[in-house]
């Protein structure tokens, strides 16, 4: 699978072209590293696409050259928390300022592949692992299996000691 490149303008002029960079910037900053290992935590996921969304969606319509108050009144956030947003101070914020500079330095690239990748050798390890515990296991059950039987001769013998036992004592 080969990265994505769809015509996204920095620039956006008009509806269709902000929401194709708001989308670009979103999918682009869930993608990276940094934000994957964020959103490990179940407990703070939904919190954060939320956040990553808004700024995505804020940064795309700043460029746009839309007004903070009008950003704020379409997305339905406050002015501060957009605000907060484009300049960075929040990490939501400086993250996908991130991505909007690596487009920028890079030109827009949804790397798919190194995602596919990253997961494709996650999953060759696991596949690699759980073949090693199976055979692990297959060895223990061999030797749980022997040491039963063991058990059972030492039982059998213990038994024939005992019956020896009883004869000599009752000949006594």
């Amino acid at each position: 699978m080969r990265a994505v490149s769809e015509e996204v303008p920095l620039t956006p002029m008009g509806r269709d072209e902000i929401h194709k960079l708001e989308t670009a910037l979103l999918i682009g900053t869930l993608l990276s590293p940094e934000v994957i290992e964020l959103l490990k935590d179940p407990n703070e996921r939904l919190t954060w696409v939320d956040s990553l969304a808004v700024a995505a969606a804020a940064l795309a319509r700043e460029r746009a050259h839309m007004t903070v108050s009008r950003i704020a009144e379409e997305l339905g956030r406050s002015e501060a928390t957009i605000r907060n947003h484009l300049t960075k101070k929040t990490k939501a914020g400086q993250l996908v300022w991130q991505t909007y500079e690596r487009f920028v330095r890079e030109g827009v690239k949804i790397d798919l592949e190194s995602l596919l990748g990253r997961g494709t050798a996650e999953l060759s390890r696991l596949r690699s692992e759980n073949e090693e515990l199976k055979r692990k296991l297959e060895e223990s059950q061999g030797k749980i299996r022997e040491l039963s039987q063991l058990v059972e001769e030492l039982s059998k013998k213990i038994e024939k000691v005992k019956e020896g036992l009883r004869r000599v004592i009752e000949e006594l």
